[in-house]
C-alpha cells in the first residue's frame, strides 16, 4: 500500500535501529517522551522499544484525549442524559470512561439514557435535524485535531437555525500540557521524571504547525521532533533526538514533513478562533487544573453552549485511589507499575481511562503484550 508499507519496512527498521545503537552514547541514558497516544500505540504495536538500546527509554505522555478527560466532565455528560433527558452524542472511546458512582456513559445508556455513538460532529447535527423534538448535545472532546470539526458543526447548526443542538465543549490544548509536564510542582506528588526531549504529535501538528513547540526548545532547552505515526517515523524521530542531545542542541525538527509545516492549517486555526476562546482554567485528569489549557464557546455562539443552556456547574471528582492513570499520564509511572493493571483493570473492566481509550498507554501495553515483564524485569 503506497505511503504505508514504505514506513513499515522491517529491513529499513533494522537499519535505523543499527544507526541508533551506533549513535547512542554508552556513557549516558536518554529519556524521550512521546506526547501522543498514537505514538504510544505504534511503539507497543511494532515493538519499537525492543529495537532500541537499553539506555534509550521512551516515556508515555498525556496525549490521549480521552485519558485526560476528568471524571467531573463525564459526570456532566451523564447528568445531561439521565436528568435532563437530552440525546447525548459522543465518540466511541468516551462511552466506557469510568465516572462517579460506578457509572460510565455506556452504563448510563443501559439505565435508559439516550446516548448515541457518532463518528463525527456532523452526525450529531444530522441527528438534531432528524429529531427536532429532542435536545441533542454533542460531547466534544479532543486536542487541536478534533476542534475544527466541532467549530464547523456549531456554524452549520447556526446556519440551519437549529434550536435543539448544543455542544458540551471539552477541547483541550497541547502546549499547556507540555508546560505542565516540565514545570508544574504537582508532578512531585507522583515522583520526578527526567525528560531529554519530546516526540511531537502528528495530527495535532497538522493543525497548529511546528511553531508552538519552539518555546520548549528555546526556553526549556528541550529538543522536539514532530513525527508521523508509522514505526519508521518514530524510530527516525528517536535518532534525530539522540543527535540533538549528543550535539547539545535544543531545536524543533520536523520528521513529518509530508504533512506538517511551521505554520499549520491557517484556515482551521481561523475557524477555531472564530467559534472558540480560551478558558481561564480547566481540570485535566492527572495534570490537575491548568491555566489557559482548554477552549470554550464564544458568546456569539452561546445558544449552542450546553454549559450555558443547561446551567451546568462543574464538580471535581478524585480518581480511584488505586488507579495510577494520573501518574502514567505524567510519565512518572508505567502501566505495569499499577497493581490493578491486567488483573482488576482490563479493557473489558477498565478502572481508569488509560485502559479504555484506543490511544491509552495501558490499553497499548495490554493489547500488544508490553506487560510481559509484569512479574519481573524492568519495563521499558
Amino acid at each position: 500500500m503506497k505511503y504505508i508499507d514504505e514506513f513499515r519496512d522491517g529491513t529499513v527498521a533494522r537499519g535505523i535501529a543499527g544507526a541508533i545503537a551506533g549513535e547512542a552514547r554508552t556513557d549516558r541514558r536518554y529519556h524521550f517522551m512521546e506526547f501522543c497516544g498514537g505514538h504510544t500505540h505504534a511503539i507497543s504495536r511494532y515493538g519499537i522499544s525492543d529495537l532500541l538500546p537499553s539506555n534509550v527509554q521512551m516515556i508515555h505522555g498525556p496525549g490521549c484525549p480521552v485519558c485526560v478527560l476528568p471524571i467531573g466532565r463525564v459526570d456532566q455528560a451523564i447528568g445531561l442524559a439521565l436528568e435532563q433527558g437530552v440525546m447525548l452524542c459522543t465518540y466511541g472511546d468516551c462511552l466506557r470512561v469510568p465516572a462517579s458512582a460506578g457509572l460510565s456513559l455506556l452504563k448510563a445508556k443501559a439505565r435508559g439514557g439516550d446516548i448515541r455513538m457518532v463518528y463525527s460532529s456532523a452526525d450529531a447535527v444530522a441527528l438534531a435535524q432528524r429529531h427536532p423534538d429532542k435536545q441533542v448535545v454533542f460531547f466534544a472532546i479532543g486536542f487541536e485535531t478534533t476542534t475544527p470539526p466541532t467549530a464547523v458543526a456549531i456554524k452549520q447548526a447556526a446556519a440551519l437555525g437549529l434550536t435543539n443542538f448544543s455542544v458540551l465543549c471539552c477541547h483541550v490544548l497541547t502546549p499547556p500540557a507540555i508546560v505542565s509536564i516540565l514545570e508544574s510542582p504537582e508532578v512531585r506528588r507522583w515522583g520526578s521524571v527526567q525528560i531529554d526531549g519530546f516526540i511531537g504529535p502528528a495530527h495535532v501538528s497538522t493543525i497548529i504547525g511546528s511553531r508552538p513547540y519552539e518555546c520548549f526548545a528555546e526556553e526549556y532547552r528541550k529538543p522536539v521532533v514532530i513525527a508521523g505515526f508509522e514505526p519508521l517515523d518514530v524510530m527516525q524521530a528517536v535518532r534525530m533526538l539522540i543527535r540533538q542531545v549528543n550535539d547539545g542542541r535544543a531545536e524543533v525538527e520536523n520528521e513529518f514533513t509530508r504533512a506538517v509545516d511551521r505554520n499549520g492549517n491557517l484556515k482551521a486555526q481561523q475557524l477555531v478562533a472564530e467559534v472558540f476562546e480560551m478558558r481561564e482554567h480547566f481540570e485535566w485528569r492527572g495534570l490537575g487544573v491548568l491555566p489557559h489549557s482548554a477552549l470554550r464557546i464564544r458568546s456569539q455562539f452561546a445558544e449552542f453552549d450546553a454549559e450555558a443552556r443547561f446551567a451546568l456547574t462543574y464538580q471535581a471528582v478524585p480518581d480511584h485511589r488505586a488507579c495510577l492513570c494520573g501518574a502514567i499520564l505524567r510519565g512518572v509511572k508505567r502501566p505495569p507499575d499499577c497493581s490493578l493493571f491486567g488483573t482488576v483493570c482490563t479493557p473489558e473492566n477498565a478502572m481508569g481511562s488509560c485502559m479504555v481509550s484506543s490511544e491509552g498507554a495501558c490499553a497499548a501495553h495490554y493489547a500488544y503484550g508490553r506487560y510481559k515483564d509484569i512479574n519481573g524485569g524492568e519495563s521499558r
